[in-house]
């Protein structure tokens, strides 16, 4: 029986790393284009929709504690990253590392649930980018009809004229408006058309090249930033000239429990921390472009720590901002950054934020489906995957058919599949990764301290015992159906091991080569 454990050698890797020519990825990534990608896959649903949720519901205007305990908790985690990023530079993230330093079957298994935070996290975003592309061609007059607007399921109610999606957000408007649903006409969603371009549009920029599509994710994340700063400093302003509001609606900063762990009080900005953690998810794709870095040695850790710390003094700021603006209790809302804009008074407040909100989900997916195809495209390198996920184009020099592939598949998810429940499979498949990454960093610094570590995480074991330690509280804040989840597709991912990777692994191929001389 093969070895399961068998680790693939660092120098094998480092060999990979140091290749070049039309059959290999190209080095074109600077420190500055790693920065954007990290805050192109951050900055997405959760600054703008979780935001709200969470202060009015688990931690009021203490929503800014959330945020930097759900950061803290990202921090050790991206320590790791970034530890093996410069050491390691290659795609594939966390499956390279888990496959160097625990064994195939672990590499596998990690493989396969980077899955649930790329391919099923991009199809996540990709069903909020098309709600608000529908939102904006509203504004502008451009409808679609129901059949083509929603996945099958989806039910639109016919109000105001036109067409809208039956979701929270309107049944709240017509319950205010004391209309029964009901009585409105409604049609039902059969294929969402604007997913599914919408998927297909980021797979054809990722397929012409990696410098382009780092380029028009850089412009796509100076819009939203320049968004969130307009926020931060128009509703600063606001904050400024009327001090009332924060007096209002500052105190008590952290409310007092309402009698439940949880609800309110210092309980609820920890539970308030394991939900926001969803904004942070994304980081770490930064470490899937290392074998597109022109200097991951110093750039990776930079790319990995700059995006996480940037994106985090954003969410403390906008948190601060929005929970001053609008009473807590007032902002359970999907659209809580558009309502603190209209607290300020500015009536073009609510068209900015739903640029802001697009160009923040586009963003995410590209870097989402940059991931995931990086992910494959190391796999099959190493046979795990048949080898037409490995393949370059010659011209492009990126896996074309590994990002087509995944495009393709994410798109039809996204347009015929609800995935309501999906966000918290998008976690507990991140956490994981943050688990064999902590773990791996400890085990090779104990296994080879002689390597050469470009950058080392500090505080040596407690660092990786932090980043294992905070993760694994995050995954027993899931709900048990996420756990049966993610166990039942770990399950049908073995069963793809054993029946075709584990028999055509170039590792195992190896190994028994050289036991049999």
């Amino acid at each position: 029986m093969a070895n399961l454990f068998v680790t693939k050698p660092l120098a094998a890797i480092l060999g990979e790393a140091a290749e070049t020519g039309t059959h290999t990825l190209k080095r074109s990534l600077g420190a500055t284009n790693l920065i954007t990608l990290g805050i192109g896959a951050i900055i997405g649903t959760g600054i703008f929709v979780l935001t709200g949720v969470v202060a009015s519901g688990y931690s009021g205007p203490g929503v800014v504690f959330t945020f930097i305990i759900a950061a803290i908790c990202c921090v050790f985690a991206g320590l790791c990253y970034a530890e093996f990023a410069a050491m390691i530079p290659v795609a594939g993230s966390a499956y390279t590392y888990g496959y160097a330093t625990l064994g195939e079957i672990f590499a596998w298994i990690i493989g396969w649930d980077l899955v649930l935070e790329y391919a099923f996290g991009a199809a996540t975003v990709c069903s909020g980018w098309s709600g608000y592309v529908l939102s904006l061609g509203q504004d502008f007059g451009i409808r679609l009809p129901p059949a083509l607007a929603g996945v099958p399921g989806s039910t639109f109610v016919q109000w105001n004229g036109h067409w809208e999606l039956l979701n929270m957000a309107l049944q709240d408007k017509l319950a205010l408006a004391h209309i029964n649903p009901a009585t409105l006409p409604q049609q039902h969603g059969v294929f969402n058309l604007v997913a599914f371009l919408g998927i297909m549009f980021a797979t054809t920029v990722l397929i012409i090249g990696i410098k382009e599509s780092a380029n028009f994710n850089s412009f796509i994340v100076v819009v939203k930033v320049a968004v969130l700063l307009v926020f931060i400093g128009v509703g600063g302003y606001t904050l400024v000239t009327h001090p009332e509001l924060l007096k209002a609606n500052w105190h008590p900063f952290v409310p007092p429990n309402l009698g439940g762990f949880g609800h309110f009080g210092w309980s609820g900005v920890c539970r308030g921390a394991a939900v926001i953690f969803f904004a942070y998810i994304g980081f770490d794709a930064v470490s899937t472009a290392a074998q597109e870095s022109k200097n991951p040695k110093r750039d990776m850790p930079i790319g990995i720590l700059g995006s996480l710390a940037i994106c985090t003094v954003l969410y403390i700021l906008v948190g601060l901002v929005l929970t001053g603006l609008v009473n807590y209790r007032h902002l359970g809302v999907p659209d809580s950054l558009a309502v603190g804009m209209d607290a300020t008074g500015f009536k073009w407040g609510s068209l900015m934020v739903k640029i802001g909100a697009l160009g923040g989900l586009t963003s995410t997916m590209i870097v989402m489906l940059l991931g995931q195809s990086r992910v494959f495209f190391s796999m099959s390198k190493d046979g795990l995957l048949p080898k037409m996920f490995s393949a370059v184009h010659p011209k492009f020099r990126t896996p074309w058919i590994s990002s087509l592939t995944v495009g393709l598949v994410v798109a039809t998810f996204a347009s015929l599949i609800p995935l309501a429940s999906l966000g918290e499979m998008t976690s507990i498949g991140t956490l994981l990764a943050f688990i064999i990454v902590s773990a791996g960093v400890w085990l090779l610094r104990k296994r080879s301290p002689e390597l050469a570590r470009p950058f080392r995480a500090p505080w040596m074991p407690l660092t990786p015992i932090l980043g294992i330690g905070f993760a694994l509280l995050m995954m027993a804040s899931l709900p048990l159906i996420t756990w049966i989840r993610l166990i039942v597709w770990l399950l049908i991912g073995l069963v793809i091991y054993f029946s075709y990777g584990k028999s055509h692994s170039n590792v195992q191929k190896a190994q028994t080569t050289a036991s049999s001389k």
